[in-house]
């Protein structure tokens, strides 16, 4: 008997916790799906109530908020077609050891599947794989299934898999062992640049290999440091692209298995490699401004890269309207850069104000001389430039609402080029998980789809123009040689050895990690920005303040 399901590959934006947002999405986009003929609807893993939602998933009111969203969907999808979609289930034993805050226990549970059609949960999967490395801490809240899954639809045998379940050999082979003729796999896989490369040379693998299809979605949003990229995509039998969706954007793919056979409607083309970046750093930041309920943000803009970049980024976001950038001139702020700051913001359309920090300075300075006495001021002057421009912007922030978004990009962060309570004081850093060398090249790739920073201000060389004729060099390698260095170190763990072994200077390499090691404090008090690598400073990275390890 011949075999026919149509499908579709759900990859909406969701809000994490709000659940009545969550049906309304399903609901909406299921009977659209279904009024292109789709039969099946997959939805991202812990739809219900978004992912990741950390200890909330504590809470004692969660699970009748949760099994009431299963109710309405099935009771109102019931003559409209089946959809598969996420949620955290009550485990068996009910509970484990640990004490949860207010002493009671903490509920132990399941990371569910639930297949829901004809007015029912027809059956249910159990995620396998539970993730505990990089930004995943899954098995702090859940526990493992114990078998595959395997649900007959209309005909057709449906192996599910949650995320991390299609990253383990033997959970798929068991799902096909188990009778699968599709696999569906839904995910709440956040984005690190190049992913979708990742993710395409896994699902086609499973698909050559098994010679079964495989359909995969994604969520789209911002969620704290956390991007969704979505990148829904579909494998026939032989491992061929079917389909896929654009990344970054709200999307229905659909897709149909007949004989056999998995065809598909569309193939979106492989992503830019800055461009996905780019996009990537421009949803997060509209989803934190705006999900958080800002009505805008405010910057400062400097006439250096950095803030270019980031203004760059936030007028593509929220709009010119939704942004002011203020410029907060001292002695040693150039004319080159007071006028590249203007004319960007008249580039760009948005507010653009100049507060001089000559008087707060001195009057700071006033103050703290004759506490020091015959000590210099040094580098605390330059301090005092920085923390007067963070006064300033979050006065400002305090009498507008829009929240101020800083612009220091990793690099800095990582050696701590940086000023508590002066360049870092604001609420979300754009740049926080992007090296020097990438802001560089994401302001070329801006540029070339339309002018917006000036030319000059990518070839200047770096500075933060706090003392006379300053540049970053004076303090720090080059850019090059310090992300390469960071990258071994931070990323591919290696020792300082291993760093200098590979053509680092000796004491290039000691003076960065030493500086890496003791600007843990700092980075511990920054403002949270969106992740693009593997290993941000967010989660990823997880080591002591207090150590002595190099």
């Amino acid at each position: 008997m011949a075999k026919a399901l149509n499908l579709a590959l759900a990859q909406p934006e969701f809000r994490l916790g709000d659940l009545s947002f969550q049906v309304e999405q399903v609901v909406t986009l299921a009977k659209q799906a279904a009024q292109q003929g789709a039969e099946v609807v997959v939805f991202p893993e812990l739809w219900l109530p978004g992912y990741p939602a950390l200890d909330l998933l504590y809470r004692a009111d969660l699970q009748p908020r949760v099994e009431g969203a299963i109710a309405q969907i099935a009771r109102e999808l019931q003559d409209v077609c089946a959809v598969l979609i996420g949620y955290p289930r009550p485990a068996d034993q009910g509970f484990v050891g640990q004490s949860s805050p207010d002493g009671g226990a903490r509920p132990s549970l399941y990371n569910c599947l639930g297949l829901i059609g004809d007015g029912q949960v027809l059956g249910e999967h159990r995620k396998r794989a539970l993730p505990n490395y990089e930004v995943f801490d899954e098995r702090r809240y859940f526990q493992p299934g114990a078998s595959a899954t395997v649900i007959p639809y209309r005909g057709v045998n449906l192996g599910l898999l949650a995320c991390e379940d299609v990253w383990v050999p033997q959970g798929v082979d068991e799902t096909i062992e188990a009778g699968a003729e599709l696999l569906l796999v839904a995910n709440a896989s956040p984005y690190h640049r190049g992913k979708w490369a990742e993710r395409q040379a896994r699902l086609s693998d499973i698909a050559r290999t098994h010679q079964t299809p495989v359909l995969y979605t994604n969520a789209v949003g911002g969620q704290d440091d956390l991007v969704f990229d979505g990148d829904a995509q579909a494998y026939n039998s032989a491992g061929e692209l079917v389909a896929r969706a654009p990344l970054f954007e709200p999307s229905l793919l659909m897709c149909q298995f007949q004989d056999d056979v998995l065809m598909g409607s569309e193939v979106a083309p492989a992503p830019n490699p800055w461009g996905e970046v780019y996009d990537a750093l421009v949803l997060a930041t509209r989803d934190y401004i705006q999900k958080n309920g800002f009505p805008g943000v405010i910057l400062g803009l400097s006439g250096g890269i950095d803030s270019a970049l980031t203004l760059a980024i936030a007028v593509d976001a929220l709009g010119p309207e939704a942004v002011t950038a203020v410029m907060m001139p001292y002695h040693y702020t150039a004319d080159i850069s007071k006028d590249d700051a203007a004319e960007q913001a008249l580039a760009q359309g948005v507010e653009y104000r100049v507060a001089p920090i000559i008087e707060p300075v001195e009057a700071l300075k006033a103050q703290i001389l004759p506490i020091l006495g015959d000590r210099s001021l040094g580098t605390t002057l330059e301090n005092l430039q920085s923390r007067s421009r963070g006064v300033i912007l979050m006065g400002l922030s305090n009498a507008t609402g829009r929240l101020v978004l800083t612009t220091g990009n990793k690099s800095e962060l990582a050696v701590g080029y940086a000023t508590l309570y002066g360049d870092m004081a604001g609420g979300y850093n754009v740049l926080r998980d992007v090296p020097k060398t990438w802001v560089f090249a994401l302001s070329e790739y801006r540029n070339s789809i339309g002018p917006v920073i000036p030319q000059r201000v990518i070839d200047r060389p770096p500075s933060a123009e706090l003392a006379p004729d300053q540049v970053d060099t004076d303090s720090l390698p080059d850019y090059p040689v310090l992300d390469d260095i960071l990258e071994r170190y931070l990323s591919a763990h290696e020792s300082p050895e291993q760093i200098i072994a590979a053509g680092h200077s000796a004491d290039t390499v000691k003076r960065v990690v030493r500086l890496v090691n003791i600007a843990e404090y700092k980075r511990r008090q920054g403002a949270v920005g969106p992740r693009i690598t593997p290993n941000s400073f967010n989660q990823d990275r997880r080591v002591p303040i207090t150590q002595r390890w190099h």
